[in-house]
């Protein structure tokens, strides 16, 4: 498909796409300063914080992406009751996200606090428990997902962060009724236990995800890449693989097809996010009817943006509409 028809879709068809995000919800904090002498109780540097950030991140990022490219998105997942929690709400009724499908439980919900002094990240602190989500708090998120499912939707995202959300029973249970409404689904894979995503239309590891279960690492190079989708697929009883190759770009490799679609050229200052506005715009892609190929090479572009902003970034509608035009 051509760029200038690519370009109509966004521009007019992007709130028709009904999309559900499921996985680890998270908040991701920043406290920016300036480092100018070391503590005297003990050899730490004192960081004078001159701003505050708080943004979506993990899941809540992918749909963040999503809303800001104007889709119809609702999200699920599990929130603590806390501030983190709070701020996150806030943030998904500013940008029109349907949250009713976050589940409260005793955990804290999941934030990564980072300081930062000038350009250099000198701490993170994580609040956070990671086992595997069962029980009451798991079936209440199952029901919403099922209930979600029967008032229809074009496409089902499974964000994994390996924060618990995604547990083997949970994708499963998950992949199972999607198929049953004829929703497709596409997962962006943490770990090595990929048989927990089986059945999955789309998985779109990062070459560094792949080789996490290979049994030897590859380089980044299209035959390998290619070889080793389809290593995967069979193993896992995946459908359709995309691998993000950094500055090579990346490969979408299908049982009747495989592209290559080269990076576009330009300084790289931060990729955290890509791989949450890729899984974003080819589920809206998906979500509208166009071709995987077409989905794959706009995912590409919008990820050469992200990769041009510092810290995490959702690529908005007005920017892969930029993009797409060549500016």
């Amino acid at each position: 498909m051509e760029n200038e028809q690519l370009y109509d879709f966004v521009a007019q068809r992007t709130a028709r796409c009904k999309i559900l995000v499921v996985g680890d919800v998270m908040l991701d904090k920043y406290y920016y300063g300036e480092v100018t002498r070391i503590s005297p109780e003990a050899p730490v540097p004192i960081t004078h914080v001159l701003e505050t950030k708080e943004t979506l991140g993990g899941a809540a990022n992918v749909a963040h992406n999503l809303a800001l490219l104007g889709c119809e998105t609702s999200i699920a997942g599990f929130v603590g009751e806390d501030y983190h929690c709070q701020s996150l709400l806030d943030k998904f009724t500013a940008r029109g996200i349907d949250y009713h499908g976050l589940i409260t439980t005793d955990r804290p919900t999941t934030t990564k606090l980072r300081v930062i002094g000038g350009h250099q990240q000198m701490m993170r602190l994580d609040f956070e428990e990671s086992a595997p989500i069962t029980g009451p708090y798991a079936d209440r998120f199952l029901h919403y997902i099922n209930q979600k499912l029967n008032e229809s939707l074009d496409c089902v995202i499974i964000s994994d962060y390996g924060k618990g959300s995604c547990s083997e029973q949970n994708c499963q249970k998950i992949i199972q009724a999607c198929h049953a409404h004829g929703v497709p689904v596409v997962v962006d894979p943490k770990g090595t236990n990929w048989a927990k995503y089986a059945h999955a239309d789309y998985i779109t590891p990062n070459l560094k995800e792949i080789n996490s279960v290979l049994l030897e690492p590859i380089r980044n190079e299209d035959k390998a890449v290619e070889k080793a989708a389809h290593y995967v697929m069979r193993k896992f009883k995946l459908r359709n693989v995309i691998v993000t190759r950094s500055e090579e770009g990346l490969s979408l490799v299908r049982e009747e097809e495989v592209v290559h679609i080269p990076t576009k050229a330009q300084e790289v200052f931060d990729v955290s996010g890509a791989g949450d506005t890729v899984i974003a715009v080819f589920a809206m892609a998906l979500a509208g009817g166009l071709a995987p190929r077409d989905g794959a090479y706009m995912a590409n572009l919008a990820a050469s943006v992200v990769v041009a902003k510092l810290g995490t970034y959702a690529v908005s509608r007005d920017e892969l509409m930029a993009v797409l035009r060549g500016e």
